[in-house]
């Protein structure tokens, strides 16, 4: 198997804010297969913990069983549609479970899973967790919210700006597990040596400027665990008010695909 854990470095933290009670997002992060994951659950009485929690186990635990065999073929068939598929099908566990279940009666998550290889990075995200890139001295929002906020800001009815201080934050046009099927974003793109990658939930994001947030990586970008306990620190200073979560990951150096030598392909027609 494709080792990445010396390609990439990984650091998380997550708080249940200021606010909250309990937290109800959940991560996972493997460097070896390169894999992160992050999700913000939504519903009464904790059943979001419960949805969150279903949709990264289920998405880190099988699709580590899904890259185990052969990789390459594996990635080959198509990353984006790799990774949608381990989403829809943590999308019909939660809706299965909250269907069955009263207590968890219309329970959901948002989403952002990456998946690096092939010095490339697949997306997967659906709702307004959200994933950003720092690179060099560019900072910018890789992922497009799933939300009510986002739809006025591309309509035109507010700017940026005005929807910092919008109380339709939290109203997300897509999530995990509240519906039969799901539309998960997927989009593949380039990585770089020296890249950092932030998936964060909604707590972070609104509660930290996306300024001060470059601000903290770029200056603390030697020390990953503590760019990410200061991210979180930062969110509960401006008052905390939703759980907040953070998965940095740097990418070290170069890591193409292993290709077949001739002899491999030589065996491989030959059989």
């Amino acid at each position: 198997m494709f080792d990445l854990s010396q390609v990439l470095e990984v650091a998380t933290a997550t708080h249940a804010g200021m606010v909250r009670s309990h937290n109800e997002d959940s991560i996972a992060a493997d460097a070896e297969i390169g894999l992160a994951v992050l999700a913000d659950g939504m519903g009464g009485y904790n059943a979001g913990e419960v949805a969150s929690g279903i949709a990264v186990a289920m998405i880190s635990t099988e699709m580590k069983q899904g890259l185990s065999g052969d990789r390459a073929k594996v990635l080959n068939n198509g990353a984006e549609r790799f990774l949608g598929e381990y989403a829809e099908r943590a999308n019909a566990a939660i809706y299965e479970a909250a269907q069955s279940q009263p207590q968890y009666s219309g329970m959901g998550t948002t989403l952002v899973a990456a998946l690096w290889y092939d010095n490339q990075m697949a997306v997967g995200h659906v709702g307004d967790s959200r994933l950003y890139r720092l690179r060099g001295e560019t900072f910018e929002q890789v992922t497009h919210d799933h939300s009510l906020l986002q739809e006025q800001i591309d309509s035109g009815m507010i700017t940026k700006e005005q929807a910092r201080y919008s109380q339709n934050k939290n109203l997300v046009t897509r999530a995990v597990g509240i519906d039969p099927a799901v539309d998960v974003e997927v989009h593949t793109y380039p990585v770089q040596p020296g890249d950092i990658y932030l998936l964060c939930s909604d707590g972070l994001s609104d509660m930290v400027t996306d300024e001060d947030i470059q601000l903290t990586l770029s200056s603390l970008q030697a020390n990953l665990p503590l760019a990410a306990e200061q991210l979180v620190q930062q969110a509960n200073d401006n008052g905390g008010r939703d759980n907040i979560s953070v998965i940095l990951v740097r990418v070290r150096k170069d890591f193409p695909a292993q290709r077949a030598g001739w002899l491999d392909k030589l065996r491989t027609w030959f059989g």
